[in-house]
C-alpha cells in the first residue's frame, strides 16, 4: 500500500521532493522527533493542493510545518506525512508604496532583511524571531511589544478543500498567540506586510539592538523550541518558573534554562518524553504553588 502511495505521490512531485522515513529531529529547532511516514517540499500552491488532496482522498495524515521552531515531535515521529514550506516557498515582492508580499517559507530574519534593504520599518521586531513567516502569521508571532498584526494588511490561505482565499486584516482574527489559520486548518500561502519608509542606517541598529537584547536574556546557544509557555494573563511565566525554584529543574537530558526560565531546552539529545515531563512538571508545580496554570506555547505532534 505504501509503494503505491509513493507512486500516486511521485506523479505529483519529483523524487527529490519526496523522502521516506525522514527525522524529525532534523527539522525542528529542539532538534527532538522520530521519523515521519513521508516528508515532502512542495514549491507551488497547485503541487501543495495536489498533495493535500491525494492525503485527503488517501487517509493519509498530514501536518505543514515551516521551520519547525515552534514544535515537539514524538519520539515515535509521525505517523503521516509532513509537508514543509520552507525554502522552496520563499519568495518575496517588494511594492513601492511601502508594502511586502511574502511567500509562507521564508525565514522572519530574511524579511526583516528585506525590508531593511528598501529602508522600510516597522518589521524589526520580527528579526530575531527563528521560525517562518507563514509560523509566524498562524500564530501572530511577537517579540519586544511588535506583533504580526501590527503590519499585516491580509493574506492568501488554502483552505482544506484545495480553494485559495483572500482574507482581510480583520479576517485572519488575529489575538495573542492565535488566527483563524489555527481554528478553520488554513495554510498560509502568502501574506502582506504594510511598513514605513525610514533609514536603512536606523533599522539596523535598531535590529542588532533587539537581537543583542536576545542574546543576553535568551538560551540562544542551546537548542529549545522559543518560549516554551504562552504568557498567562497579568503575569510572566519566567518569573513564575523562577519564583517556584524551578531554575535548571532537569529531567534525563531536557531541562528549564539557567539564562531564562521561560525556556526548556535540550541539553543533549533530550528525548521528546523527557522534554514533555518538563513541561507537565512545571505546569503542575507553578499551578500548586501559585494558583496559575502554564498552558504550552509549543506544539505538539505525534503519540506521546
Amino acid at each position: 500500500m505504501e509503494d503505491q502511495f509513493y507512486q500516486k505521490l511521485n506523479q505529483i512531485l519529483p523524487s527529490e521532493q519526496i523522502t521516506q522515513k525522514e527525522l524529525m529531529e532534523n527539522h525542528t529547532s529542539l532538534h527532538i522527533g522520530g521519523a515521519a511516514d513521508y516528508f515532502v517540499t512542495p514549491k507551488t500552491s497547485d503541487e501543495l493542493h495536489s498533495v493535500i488532496l491525494l492525503c485527503k482522498n488517501e487517509n493519509m495524515p498530514y501536518y505543514i510545518i515551516g521551520n519547525g521552531s515552534n514544535l515537539l515531535v514524538s519520539d515515535q515521529g509521525y505517523r503521516g506525512m509532513i509537508i514543509r514550506l520552507g525554502e522552496n516557498f520563499s519568495s518575496v515582492w517588494v511594492k513601492d508604496d511601502g508594502k511586502i508580499a511574502a511567500q509562507a517559507g521564508i525565514l522572519l530574519a530574511k524579511l526583516a532583511s528585506v525590508a531593511a534593504d528598501h529602508s522600510l520599518t516597522g518589521f524589526e521586531f520580527a528579526s530575531g524571531i527563528p521560525g517562518t513567516f507563514g509560523g509566524a502569521v498562524t500564530m501572530n508571532a511577537g517579540a519586544y511589544d511588535g506583533e504580526m498584526k501590527h503590519c499585516l494588511t491580509g493574506a492568501r490561505v488554502m483552505d482544506e478543500k484545495g480553494n485559495i482565499l483572500e482574507l482581510s486584516l480583520e479576517d485572519l482574527k488575529l489575538g495573542y498567540r492565535t488566527s483563524i489559520l489555527q481554528t478553520k486548518n488554513y495554510v498560509l500561502l502568502e501574506a502582506d506586510i504594510q511598513l514605513s519608509k525610514g533609514d536603512e542606517q536606523k533599522i539596523r541598529e535598531k535590529m542588532n539592538d533587539l537581537n543583542r537584547q536576545r542574546r543576553e536574556k535568551q538560551p540562544l546557544n542551546q537548542y529549545s523550541a522559543g518560549s516554551t509557555f504562552k504568557r498567562p494573563q497579568g503575569y510572566f511565566a519566567g518569573k513564575l518558573i523562577n519564583d517556584a525554584g524551578l531554575r535548571g529543574y532537569q529531567v534525563g537530558r531536557a531541562a528549564v534554562s539557567e539564562k531564562h526560565c521561560g525556556f526548556v531546552i535540550n541539553k543533549d539529545h533530550a528525548t521528546a518524553k523527557e522534554f514533555l515531563t518538563v513541561i507537565e512538571d512545571v505546569s503542575r508545580i507553578v499551578n500548586e504553588k501559585f494558583g496559575v496554570k502554564l498552558e504550552p506555547e509549543v506544539k505538539f505532534l505525534g503519540d506521546f
